[in-house]
């Protein structure tokens, strides 16, 4: 069962916001309207608002005056601490983690900083400037297939899966010409390529819930995470109980290394052919899609805490940074 985080206020209106404008806009707006309908029929008084600009959220915060934001945004600015930021300076509690953990969070170059300085293995890899692919040494990189991805992006959005030298010296010619085709990050990330089995690891009230398998025709990329079909959630994993308890260590040292607070999601890549050696943290999601079917969601199903439940935990755990 979860606790009670024992805020001194009572929490009676909350301001669930959801939409925003970054591409992960409408996976956004789903998670806020099932976190709406589950924490009305908690008994709140629920008011959903879809940001589209500050001026229009400074005025609904002053004519509804919530006792808490649930902060239902995904992807940039939402989810990576100018938000944040925002309602600490209005010292309104809001859900899921402060400023600095969301922004370390979000960007996934820090983020393996600070898990190479805490021994918590992830994929080996480089920090590339949109503007600078032609400085690709491709000589240099003996290990593919490798991933590029975006720095501070979710939902797999912008990921490119590179198969050989041929296809990474295409692909930089193009990036090279036309960025700014891709205009989605500033800076990207090319990492090592885990293959194997994709897992991960809720984090709810600093505890690791349980493990997820993800089977997916290739790799889950952003159909595969929305799209009726395309994925297949296996909880709790069919894997050995050594390498469930090591995704749990694993998962709880990394949102403890970056303070996150509240819930939180850390994903893997499993070579099962390495044993415990082949387990990799790829990032953390410091604020989880929120439907009765999402990860985070279907893992506390499992360990016995419904959807409502779980909605009507994380506003009691609201809080802000003074």
């Amino acid at each position: 069962m979860l606790t009670k985080a024992g805020k001194s206020y009572s929490v009676k209106n909350i301001l669930v916001v959801s939409g925003g404008f970054s591409d992960e806009r409408e996976v956004s707006l789903s998670s806020g309207k099932e976190c709406s309908k589950a924490l009305s029929l908690s008994g709140y008084n629920v008011l959903e608002f879809d940001f589209t600009t500050l001026n229009q959220f400074l005025n609904q915060m002053k004519d509804f005056r919530p006792d808490v934001v649930f902060n239902a945004l995904h992807g940039r600015w939402g989810e990576s601490g100018p938000f944040q930021g925002i309602l600490d300076t209005l010292k309104v509690p809001y859900t899921h983690s402060g400023v600095l953990s969301s922004a370390l969070a979000m960007n996934k170059h820090m983020t393996k900083i600070f898990l190479r300085q805490d021994d918590i293995p992830t994929p080996s890899g480089f920090l590339i400037s949109n503007h600078n692919f032609d400085e690709i040494n491709i000589d240099q990189i003996d290990h593919f297939p490798c991933v590029v991805k975006p720095n501070d992006q979710g939902s797999s959005l912008g990921v490119s899966i590179i198969r050989s030298p041929e296809e990474l010296t295409r692909f930089v010619t193009l990036k090279s010409k036309n960025f700014e085709v891709f205009e989605c990050a500033d800076d990207y990330i090319l990492e090592k390529y885990i293959s194997g089995r994709e897992l991960t690891t809720a984090i709810v009230d600093n505890r690791p819930l349980g493990v997820t398998e993800i089977i997916t025709k290739d790799w889950y990329d952003y159909d595969s995470k929305y799209i009726e079909g395309r994925s297949t959630h296996i909880v709790p994993a069919n894997i050995p109980t050594e390498i469930t308890e090591l995704c749990k260590k694993y998962a709880l040292k990394t949102h403890k290394l970056l303070g996150c607070r509240g819930i939180s999601r850390v994903d893997f890549r499993w070579d099962d052919s390495l044993g415990q050696e082949g387990l990799f943290v790829l990032e953390m999601n410091t604020q989880p899609g929120m439907t009765p079917t999402s990860l985070v969601p279907e893992q506390a199903a499992e360990f016995g805490i419904s959807f409502e439940q779980l909605c009507k935990w994380i506003v009691e755990d609201a809080s802000y940074y003074r």
